[in-house]
């Protein structure tokens, strides 16, 4: 009985260092770890880049400043990743109803050999109408890449075409152009719907 008992204790104890080691790897390790702030996006105030919106406009990080920003980069020929989470924003627009109209929502291109002003301009219209396409030169799309810590990567398919590998999250800013988070591709409606909330809220109260 005693035997039984000991080995009870024994059997928590193992369990709480468990839940103890668990929780401190995802807090410092896992998902619930803060961001590196050498990988955080810099503000959008301290971006400098320039390039052109699907209908042509000069556009850059000044742009988006005044009204709480959506960002995604991505490209056309994306099999996958881009026309679901284009979707995905989609739907969380429509769920914002008239609150959409505050968000400047942009997809940036890192694939500028193919994506022209006109395929951009194409493309977007197959989502929702608050999604702005932008292109530009590569060096230009380098620059703007390396303020929003987005990372992508050219890479060679068979028969000497190729594809482009990039980061899948969409970035949230704030009015003034300060980085607020992020939101993880596939990421559910009900955890994407607040964080985009947040950003939003903030500027209301800025404008209160």
């Amino acid at each position: 009985m005693k035997r039984m008992r000991v080995w009870g204790i024994g059997a928590t104890a193992v369990a709480a260092i468990g839940m103890m080691l668990f929780v401190g790897w995802w807090q410092v390790d896992g998902p619930g770890s803060p961001e590196p702030m050498g990988q955080r996006p810099m503000p959008l105030t301290e971006m400098a880049f320039s390039l052109t919106d699907h209908e042509g406009n000069a556009v850059g990080p000044e742009a988006l400043l005044g009204n709480p920003t959506m960002a995604f980069f991505g490209f056309t020929y994306c099999p996958d990743v881009c026309p679901t989470t284009l979707s995905d924003i989609s739907s969380w627009l429509d769920a914002l109803g008239d609150e959409a109209a505050l968000l400047n929502v942009i997809f940036i291109t890192v694939d500028p050999e193919r994506d022209t002003v006109a395929a951009m301009a194409e493309y977007v219209s197959y989502f929702h109408p608050a999604i702005r396409g932008w292109t530009g030169p590569e060096e230009q799309i380098a620059r703007a890449a390396e303020g929003f810590r987005d990372v992508f990567e050219r890479v060679p398919t068979d028969g000497g075409d190729y594809t482009m590998n990039h980061t899948a999250s969409v970035f949230l800013f704030d009015a003034e152009g300060q980085f607020v988070t992020t939101i993880d591709y596939h990421e559910a409606r009900d955890f994407a719907l607040p964080k985009i909330r947040r950003a939003l809220q903030q500027e209301m109260e800025e404008t209160t």
